[in-house]
């Protein structure tokens, strides 16, 4: 933050001999006139206003010379002409020196006094005490500077609303009063200027106005930093040592030190500190730098950058703009444009450019500024496509503070050679790294290891590192402004050393993997211990592949971190990367267990998000026979399982069931629990589809006694959750078995634990097939609330095949409601997506309500045609479970379709009864009952009817939430 013009202190300033009037444009020596032009006395007044600051060359220009256009020859000449007015280096009139180089510190050339400091290349300060006299003409007290009535100080105007920073300003003010020196350390852009000068102002009035404000930022004297201070405190100093003249005015009184921009000359800073806080305990010092001072008793307040939404997605306008970031990007914004309107998706697109600028002030601002001109969405794509690091902001504002690279320039250049090649070669991370990752990556023949740490640690003091200070993560990071600077340092050694720092950087992450998975899969079930570094492992695969990569070292990276994309669901990026994969192996590669690991990825990865494409069979059933040439049957067993559900969902359930068998084989070879559990709950579910319940239950109760609890390294072993698959299967097989209360609660238990696993293949199965169940039950609470769960699921990770499923779901739903006009639409819909991605699972229930929302819209022949067709293939494909439902079905058509239907009807109805107690679905028989007790009821056969109901229902549990049960109760009831 820039100091601003000052013109409150009063209308005489004394220095030394000298006393400056500027309402009489008078300046006197000794008590005498002194000839000083118009030129000269403005910038004699501009300078004295402000001791201590180094105000730039255009400051003075348009001080001095507001209208006119000069060249910077003009300020030098009238500078050295004030300074020969003033005497510096000598006494007026006797050939004291005035060049342009003079200043204070830099030798008394001829005994006299200092009064201006130049910084080359940048502008000039005025280093001598000013004071002003308690009434005009009276002569000045220089022994104790005098603050005027309210408080006037030098501390620079705060901002109007410092946004964000309630929570520092707190702790600082309890602190700060109670502590010799305090020290606000942070990155360059976080916002520390702004908050010392809020302190500051806050805290005068605990001091009795006795505070003073120094910026260093400017300064490039290391040794004018005494003389700085005594300027800004008001203090003459006649001798040799500033800093003991210092000590002799604060040695026995309160006062406040405010000392901002300590980084470049920390040594001189922390010296003349450490003296003040030794010889003088009432004197309480705060400092702003990148870096900590690092002497005794030094407390260090570490300014984090303003907090942003990280996942801006879903949030409504009033929660994003409850963000500090997402506030300061606001108003800075609407300060360059009054007429800006920010609606829900500008502040989504603020948010999102928070995000990207790490929540860091100056970026923001400068952001922010460019949304008067370019707009809020045009902004935000700037930011996105580039990061730019020239925007420009306030013209008043430091020039270190400009922009973005001149900011880090200024961080730049006090670094050593050592930590800017550091700084530079750790610009390939992308997110955060370990110190290990960072010695492994910038380590080399010309820098080696313990250097690269003792350079790491100075980088992280000077805030140019960021440390995750969450406990336990031991990682860092490189705000996305400093990364993109070392960025382009880096690319400016030259193509051999990038190359060779990237290479060093997929090779760490390779070697991290392989390492991980070589000890214990179970380290990947915990999906946010890789997400992370999900960043630097896509940098390592994008390098590795491209035009200056490593293809060998690509493959086994790629192999490596499928596990990582299947266990956080980037199945996309999963497909992607096995595909490059397996095409660039080497012949030597072809048949290995790289390859089977590749292409069981791919095809799990395929059939979730192409759906059941002969790509995917391929890749599955090459992995297959590569298992089974190296006789690995856990590999075996992995493969079939995912070959298991390919063929089941493509409707070739007697394949699934051949490949359910063979698994079971092999793990009775293996003759572990956890092998068994998985082959058994292939098994259940192939005779559960089959029609065989008893069967089915038998299998699932048994692969969920032998399972361990569900782990995300079991998940992305075989791509989905065998465990909670089998739970939700056996909700099914309950449900049929007649005991819906069982399978409710089993419902619930298996989407519970879904969701749990944070797994959304797993998590959409067992909505599945939990919405079946509630469906059948008539819970259509829960229908619905299941429905919207696996829309979201589906569609927020990209699962196409699912995707296509919801619209059918929905069709299903409008059934039950009796908005057969849209239901058969939607159903018509989502079975023609399913068969084009050859996903055939869900097409029976689909069908079934098809043809029961024709029927009900008096569409009855082609209700029928779609009943027929769906019998002829279960029939054919050996999917039974629903052919007692379906008999059901076409007996309610037949018996609508014409007036001699009934015994038709009755037929069905009984065919479906039986065939429903031979495969143990007491659910079934007990629907075909109830249709076929009304038909009896109709006849005037009410005794047979009630036999009917009673046998159908008998041992199975009676709640009224089931809706069949809840009919047969009713019936039941009606004929008693």
């Amino acid at each position: 933050m820039a100091d601003q013009d000052n013109p409150a202190f009063g209308e005489q300033m004394v220095f030394g001999p000298f006393c400056l009037s500027p309402g009489a444009r008078l300046l006197t020596r000794d008590g005498q006139p002194v000839e000083i032009g118009g030129r000269s006395f403005d910038l004699l007044v501009a300078l004295a206003e402000q001791p201590g600051r180094v105000l730039s060359k255009r400051e003075l220009l348009r001080r001095v010379w507001p209208d006119v256009v000069v060249e910077d020859g003009s300020l030098r000449f009238h500078m050295a002409g004030l300074r020969k007015i003033l005497g510096e280096g000598g006494k007026a009139g006797e050939g004291g020196k005035a060049g342009e180089g003079g200043g204070a510190g830099e030798g008394d050339q001829g005994g006299g006094a200092r009064y201006i400091a130049t910084q080359v290349g940048v502008g000039y300060a005025f280093v001598a005490p000013v004071e002003r006299p308690a009434e005009a003409g009276s002569p000045p007290d220089v022994t104790t500077p005098k603050v005027a009535e309210g408080f006037t100080t030098n501390i620079p105007p705060p901002l109007p609303h410092l946004i964000g920073r309630e929570r520092d300003v707190e702790l600082l003010l309890n602190r700060v009063v109670d502590t010799p020196i305090f020290t606000i350390a942070g990155p360059a852009g976080v916002g520390k200027t702004s908050l010392m000068v809020e302190i500051g102002h806050r805290l005068t009035a605990r001091f009795a106005g006795d505070a003073a404000f120094v910026d260093f930022g400017m300064l490039e004297n290391p040794s004018l930093v005494p003389p700085m201070i005594a300027g800004a405190m008001g203090i003459s100093v006649h001798s040799g040592d500033p800093a003991a003249v210092i000590l002799g005015h604060l040695r026995d009184r309160p006062f406040l030190l405010l000392l901002d921009n300590c980084e470049h000359v920390v040594e001189q800073a922390a010296e003349i500190v450490e003296r003040i806080t030794e010889a003088a305990p009432q004197v309480r010092i705060v400092t702003t730098s990148r870096e900590p001072l690092r002497v005794r008793g030094e407390h260090v307040h570490r300014l984090d950058a303003l907090d942003y939404p990280e996942d801006p997605e879903g949030m409504t306008r009033a929660q994003l703009l409850a963000y500090p970031a997402v506030q300061l990007f606001c108003e800075r914004a609407r300060a360059a444009d009054s007429a800006l309107e920010i609606d829900a998706e500008d502040a989504r697109l603020i948010a999102g450019m928070c995000l990207r600028l790490d929540g860091m002030a100056l970026p923001i601002e400068l952001a922010a500024v460019r949304v008067a001109a370019h707009g809020v969405a045009a902004t935000a794509r700037q930011i996105g496509e580039r990061f730019s690091l020239a925007w420009a902001g306030r013209r008043t504002a430091q020039p270190r503070q400009q922009t973005l690279r001149a900011a880090l320039d200024w961080s730049y250049d006090l670094l050593s050679p050592a930590e800017r090649t550091v700084l530079d070669r750790l610009s390939v991370f992308v997110g955060p790294f370990s110190i290990d990752a960072a010695i492994y990556v910038v380590s080399d023949a010309t820098l080696g290891s313990d250097e690269v740490a003792a350079s790491f640690d100075e980088l992280t003091a000077k805030s140019l590192i960021s440390p995750n200070r969450l406990r336990g993560t031991g990682t860092y990071r490189l705000l996305e402004m400093t990364r993109a600077y070392a960025k382009e340092k880096l690319a400016g050694r030259g193509p051999e050393e990038l190359r060779a720092t990237t290479r060093r950087h997929a090779a760490f992450f390779l070697t991290e993997l392989e390492a991980i998975a070589a000890q214990d899969a179970a380290a990947f079930q915990d999906p946010r211990s890789f997400r992370p570094q999900l960043g630097n492992i896509r940098s390592a695969l994008d390098w590795s592949f491209g035009p200056e990569g490593d293809l060998k070292l690509a493959v086994r990276l790629a192999a490596a971190s499928l596990r990582v994309f299947l266990n956080l669901s980037h199945l996309v990026e999963c497909r992607t990367w096995a595909a490059r994969a397996i095409a660039a192996l080497e012949p030597e590669q072809r048949g290995s267990a790289m390859e089977l690991e590749l292409q069981s990825a791919l095809g799990i990865a395929l059939m979730f998000t192409r759906g059941n494409s002969s790509e995917a069979g391929a890749a599955l059933t090459r992995a297959l026979e590569i298992g089974t040439a190296l006789e690995d049957r856990w590999g075996q067993l992995c493969t079939l399982a995912r070959l298991h559900i390919f063929h089941e969902r493509i409707g070739e359930y007697e394949v699934a069931m051949r490949h359910a068998e063979r698994a079971v084989e092999i793990a009775e070879a293996i003759g572990e629990p956890e092998a068994l559990a998985v082959a058994y709950s292939l098994s259940g579910i192939s005779h559960h589809l089959a029609g065989d319940q008893t069967r089915a239950r038998h299998d699932l109760e048994r692969a969920l006694a032998a399972s361990p609890p569900s782990e995300r390294s079991r998940t992305i072993a075989f791509g989905f959750d065998h465990r909670n698959r089998s739970t939700i299967a056996l909700a099914r097989t309950l449900w049929l078995s007649g005991e819906p209360m069982a399978a409710r609660a089993l419902a619930e238990q298996a989407v519970r634990e879904a969701a749990g696993l944070d797994h959304p293949v797993t998590h959409c199965i067992a909505l599945i097939w939990a919405f079946s169940v509630y469906l059948w039950m008539g819970e259509m609470a829960l229908v619905d609330q299941t429905l919207a769960a696996f829309t979201d699921s589906a569609q927020v990770n990209a699962l196409g095949p699912y995707i296509a499923a919801a619209g059918g779901f929905r069709g299903e739903v409008a059934v039950e409601r009796g908005d057969h006009a849209a239901a058969v639409l939607a159903l018509q819909e989502s079975l023609s997506l399913l068969r084009a991605a050859r996903y055939d699972l869900l097409t029976t229930p689909f069908s079934i309500a098809l043809a029961r929302g024709l029927a009900a819209e008096g569409r009855l022949q082609d209700a029928r045609q779609v009943v027929d067709a769906t019998i002829t293939r279960c029939t054919a494909n050996e999917e039974r479970i629903a052919l007692p439902e379906l008999l059901r079905i076409k007996a309610a058509i037949v018996g609508a379709a014409s007036a001699n239907g009934a015994g038709a009807a009755r037929a069905l109805l009984e065919e479906a009864r039986s065939l429903a107690r031979d495969q143990g679905a007491r659910a079934w028989e007990l629907r075909a009952a109830l249709d076929l007790a009304a038909t009896l009821v109709q006849e005037g056969k009410a005794h047979e009817a009630r036999a009917l109901v009673e046998q159908a229902r008998h041992d199975m549990s009676r709640p009224a939430q089931d809706r069949d049960l809840g009919r047969a109760e009713t019936l039941l009831a009606s004929l008693s």
